[in-house]
């Protein structure tokens, strides 16, 4: 265990997450979730932050998106090698799943953040020889498989990394449970409160949850109800049966299915949301809890381009470490922001290429388009009227690039692949555009930081924040986006960008679209096309309004404050 020795001096934070996105390399992470915890875990080591990161490993990835030429996605394996990147840790520890014991080992991958500070990671395996053949596939696949997969992936996660943390020796204040899926974790602390130890075997048992909400925190993801983790309480009952009472699992876990979120909001001290207005639509989904509003940011190190990087460097001092200090970037020359601008644009337009044979012009607006390909994302609004997009084309003409992967089982989301392919197609002779497959953390760089237009367009009130726009502003990329998650804090009109929409108007008769038209034809391509300083000038409120705001130290320092300092004798 001599590689724990330098963490275990220190009481922790242990911030629990289904996926953490490492390191482009390793396929731990799907999209958005893995990698704002993998930003949260860099922020954390350079503001030396004591956190301790839990996960599973993973061992078969998300999944490699291939892409025919009529935009069949085809789900291939992405296997990695963990003995590669991850040290095994001398530890392991069993979960009651199905009447029997499953044996989970620790692996230790160590994350520095750009000061070169570390954060350990601990990554779960039930491949052991100690296991059925069944059990040792339980942390292959990420969101894989069925719903009993699924309930003992969040059982290993929850129930056995909490104690996983216990053998290896942390100490640990406070649980952060980055979305529902490690909630288990809390039933498990909960077991140790149990007040009635003295009446007769026969009694069912009652447990004191107050302890428990005072080291717990939650941090809810979304609004859609597609995205809480429900299991039948049949289910939950001969996987979990031996674990817990199910009197219990149904007053924490709600009537009909049990549900991970009612389960974390139970047993959770402090709750968030992660944009303001997603905390006010959770507030209706779940009335009766508190939540609070910490807005996602992103790590400035991981989504800022070489070129911005170094001219960052050169007119803002320690911006890496205090990016609120990027409210200075409307100091920076003009034609140094266009100059570093065109560098990312350049690498994007070579990337198209190389993997699509499509030549992009660089002297014409790319509008940039990448996040999971799901309905309530409607990367189809763009094309809501091609022959208006064509019209505008012709006048103005512009450019699009689109990525993103649906989820195997989500076949909605597979067809508007297949559509988007269609349309791109068809109008290939107006308009340059592709599709760029196996959407990651490389090529969002490429696109956030290469993209001259960050166009996003969510179902209102879906999108609980949001973070592609974030790291498209770092970039002096403006969005076009409408006003949902984040951006609802972040758009200043013609200022960091345009929104699509008023906002409060539900999008019915096609409202979005006929905005989204307007706002293209008679402002943003017009202001690109025929006043180049005044666009700069936009670039520029998008770094010093946005990427000073939007990112993760401004996050974690919020979370550091309000949620894991919120207990008495708190270890910082």
């Amino acid at each position: 265990m001599h590689q724990l020795k330098p963490f275990l001096n220190r009481t922790h934070v242990a911030y629990f997450s289904l996926e953490i996105a490492l390191r482009n390399d390793i396929p731990t992470y799907a999209g958005g979730l893995g990698v704002l915890a993998g930003d949260t875990l860099r922020t954390a080591a350079d503001l030396e932050l004591p956190l301790v990161a839990v996960t599973l490993i993973s061992r078969r990835g998300y999944f490699r998106q291939a892409i025919d030429a009529e935009g069949h996605q085809t789900e291939l394996p992405d296997p990695w090698t963990p003995e590669s990147w991850l040290l095994p840790l001398d530890a392991k520890i069993a979960v009651p799943l199905g009447g029997h014991d499953v044996w989970v080992q620790a692996w230790l991958y160590v994350l520095a953040g750009d000061s070169g500070r570390r954060v350990p990671v601990i990554l779960l395996d039930t491949d052991l020889t100690e296991n059925r053949p069944k059990d040792r596939e339980i942390t292959h696949d990420l969101y894989g498989r069925d719903d009993e997969y699924r309930l003992k992936q969040e059982a290993v996660l929850g129930i056995g990394g909490a104690r996983m943390l216990r053998a290896l020796g942390f100490r640990i204040q406070t649980y952060h449970m980055n979305e529902g899926h490690s909630a288990l974790l809390a039933l498990d602390l909960l077991r140790r409160y149990q007040v009635n130890t003295d009446t007769p075997q026969s009694a069912e048992p009652s447990y004191d949850t107050a302890p428990v909400k005072e080291r717990c925190l939650f941090t809810t993801h979304t609004p859609v109800e597609a995205g809480h983790d429900q299991f039948s309480y049949q289910l939950v009952e001969r996987v979990l049966g031996d674990f817990i009472e199910m009197s219990l699992l149904q007053q924490l876990g709600g009537k009909g299915r049990f549900n991970m979120t009612l389960l974390a909001l139970h047993l959770s001290g402090y709750v968030n949301g992660v944009g303001k207005a997603h905390a006010e639509t959770s507030r209706t989904l779940y009335p009766g809890y508190r939540l609070h509003a910490i807005t996602n940011g992103v790590y400035p190190g991981t989504w800022t381009h070489a070129s911005f990087r170094k001219l960052f460097d050169q007119y803002i001092h320690d911006w890496r470490h205090e990016p609120e200090l990027l409210v200075r970037a409307d100091q920076i020359p003009a034609e140094e922001i266009w100059s570093a601008h065109q560098q990312a644009k350049t690498e994007l337009i070579n990337t198209v290429y190389e993997r699509t044979r499509v030549r992009l012009d660089p002297e014409l607006p790319i509008i940039g388009f990448s996040r999971r390909m799901t309905t309530y994302k409607r990367p189809d609004l763009l094309f809501s009227n091609l022959d208006r997009l064509r019209a505008i084309a012709k006048k103005q003409p512009f450019q699009i690039v689109l990525a993103g992967k649906a989820h195997p089982r989500d076949m909605a989301g597979k067809l508007l692949i297949e559509a988007l392919h269609k349309w791109l197609g068809s109008l290939a002779a107006d308009i340059p555009a592709a599709f760029l497959p196996n959407y990651d953390m490389t090529l969002g760089l490429h696109m956030v930081s290469g993209s001259d237009i960050w166009l996003n367009t969510p179902l209102r009130p879906m999108e609980a924040s949001g973070t592609s726009g974030m790291k498209a502003a770092l970039n002096g990329v403006p969005s076009l986006s409408v006003r949902d998650g984040w951006w609802t804090e972040g758009c200043i009109e013609g200022v960091t960008g345009w929104a699509i929409g008023d906002g409060a108007t539900p999008d019915i008769n096609g409202l979005d679209s006929g905005s989204l038209y307007d706002k293209l034809e008679h402002t943003v391509l017009p202001l690109y096309y025929q006043d180049r300083d005044a666009w700069i000038q936009v670039m520029k409120g998008a770094i010093a309004k946005n990427g000073s705001v939007f990112n993760s130290f401004r996050m974690m320092r919020r979370y550091a404050a309000e949620a894991y300092l919120r207990r008495e004798g708190s270890f910082l």
